[in-house]
C-alpha cells in the first residue's frame, strides 16, 4: 500500500468485557484511556448476550484510533455432557459452555425469531438475580433491617440491562461501606451474612472481597445461591445459528490448564478437542492466556495453528481486578513474538470478515454455517490492509 509502513504486527486484545455486562472498566473512557497507554491497536468487545455496548464502543475506536472487533459471548448446556459429568470450559459445572461469536455484523442484528429465543434467555437470567436478591435480603434483615439491596437500584447504579451475580457482589460490599463508616463494622456486617464464617480477605482490597461475597454467599452452597433454570441456556446449535445470523464467527474460548496443571475432560486431549470442533463446524478458538502456562499455552496453540485455525488472546477483564490489557500468560509473562504473530492474524482475519460483511460480500462464514477456510491466507492479508487504513487515516 503506497505511502504506508506495515509493521510484522501489531498488539490485540480480542477480547474484553465492557461495563455492559460486567467489568473491572467503571466506564468505557478507561478502557480507552489504557489502550491508548500501552498502544494496543486491536481491541475486541466481548459481552456476555448483549451488543448494548457496541455503539460507546465503536466511537471511543474511533477516536482513540483503535480498530473495532464486535464481538459477543452467550453460556449454553450440553446435556450429554452434563449428564456424563464432563466439565467444557468451566471448571466447576458439567455440560456447561462458554462460547463466542467473532466479528458479528455492525449495527448488530438476528433476525425476529433468534431475538426472542435470545430475550427469553436474557429475561430468565434476570429472574435468577431477582431471586438471588430476595434470598440476600432475608438475610441482610437478620444483620439490620433497615438495610435493603433493590434490583433496580443495582442496575441503576452498577450495571446497564444486565445484571450479573459480580454486580450482586459489588453492590453488597459497597452497602456495608455506605451504612458503616469503620471497616472493621462493615467487616462485621459482612460476616454476619456469612453466617459467622471469618472474612480471608477483609475490606481494603474491594476486588478480593467482592470475589469472596460472591464465593461465600452467591455460588452453590451459598445463603443466597439459586440454581440456574435450564431456560436461562440456550442449545449450542442455536448459539452458533444466532452467531452466524448476526454475521459473526462461532469462536470456541479454551479454559486450557489452571494453576496446578489439569484440564477439563472436554479440552483433555488437544487431538480429541480438535476433532469435536470440527464436527460441530468450529474453526476459531480464543484463549485468555492470563490464566495459562507459557509453555503448554505455545504447544497447544501451535498444533491449532498447524490446523488452520483462527486464533485470537484477550483477557477478560469481567472480574473486578484491574490489570493490563497487553495480553501476558499467567505470571504476566509476555507472549512471545511467535505467538503475537499468530493473534495478529487471527484478528486480521476477523477484521477482513468484518470489513467484507460491511461491504455486503462474503465473509469467512458462508450463509450455511461452513467456512472459506481456503481463504485464510488471503483473509489474513486482506485484513492487515484493512486495519493499517483504518489506523492511518483516522
Amino acid at each position: 500500500m503506497k505511502g504506508f509502513t506495515i509493521p510484522e504486527y501489531r498488539e490485540v486484545n480480542g477480547h474484553i468485557h465492557t461495563p455492559y455486562s460486567f467489568s473491572a472498566f467503571s466506564d468505557m473512557e478507561t478502557v480507552f484511556r489504557m489502550a491508548v497507554n500501552e498502544n494496543i491497536s486491536v481491541l475486541g468487545i466481548n459481552d456476555f448476550y448483549v451488543a448494548d455496548g457496541y455503539d460507546s464502543f465503536h466511537k471511543g475506536c474511533v477516536l482513540n484510533r483503535i480498530f473495532p472487533l464486535f464481538n459477543i459471548e452467550f453460556i449454553g448446556l450440553l446435556k450429554e455432557e452434563q449428564k456424563n459429568g464432563i466439565r467444557i470450559n468451566d471448571p466447576n459445572n458439567p455440560g456447561r459452555i462458554y462460547f463466542s461469536g467473532k466479528g458479528l455484523d455492525y449495527p448488530f442484528h438476528t433476525g425476529f425469531m433468534l431475538r426472542q429465543q435470545l430475550r427469553s434467555v436474557i429475561r430468565e437470567s434476570q429472574m435468577q438475580i431477582k431471586a438471588m436478591i430476595a434470598k440476600l435480603n432475608q438475610i441482610i434483615e437478620k444483620q439490620d433491617p433497615s438495610l435493603k439491596l433493590s434490583y433496580e437500584q443495582i442496575k441503576k447504579e452498577y450495571a446497564h440491562d444486565l445484571v450479573r451475580e459480580r454486580h450482586l457482589a459489588k453492590a453488597l460490599r459497597i452497602l456495608a461501606q455506605r451504612n458503616f463508616s469503620i471497616e472493621e463494622q462493615q467487616l462485621q456486617f459482612i460476616e454476619g451474612l456469612y453466617n459467622g464464617k471469618k472474612s480471608k480477605t477483609g475490606v481494603s482490597n474491594s476486588a478480593a472481597f467482592e470475589n469472596e461475597i460472591r464465593s461465600n454467599l452467591l455460588k452453590n452452597g451459598g445463603a443466597a445461591f439459586v440454581e440456574e433454570d435450564e431456560k436461562s441456556f440456550l442449545e449450542l446449535k442455536k448459539i452458533i445459528r444466532i452467531i452466524v445470523k448476526a454475521g459473526g464467527i462461532p469462536c470456541y474460548p479454551v479454559l486450557l490448564d489452571d494453576p496446578s496443571g489439569k484440564f477439563t475432560e472436554f479440552e483433555s486431549d488437544p487431538e480429541k478437542l480438535w476433532r469435536s470442533l470440527r464436527e460441530l463446524e468450529v474453526e476459531c478458538i480464543e484463549l485468555i492466556p492470563g490464566r495459562n502456562d507459557g509453555a503448554i499455552l505455545k504447544k497447544f496453540v501451535e498444533f491449532f495453528h498447524s490446523k488452520g485455525f483462527i486464533i485470537t488472546f484477550g483477557t477478560e477483564h469481567n472480574t473486578p481486578e484491574m490489570f493490563p490489557l497487553t495480553v501476558s500468560t499467567r505470571g504476566s509473562v509476555p507472549l512471545d513474538e511467535s505467538l503475537k504473530k499468530i493473534a495478529w492474524e487471527g484478528a486480521c482475519i476477523i477484521a477482513a470478515h468484518q470489513y467484507l460483511r460491511a461491504d455486503g460480500r462474503q465473509g469467512y462464514v458462508l450463509p450455511d454455517g461452513k467456512h472459506s477456510a481456503d481463504q485464510r491466507d488471503e483473509l489474513a492479508s486482506l485484513g492487515q490492509l484493512v486495519i493499517e487504513y483504518y489506523l492511518k487515516k483516522q
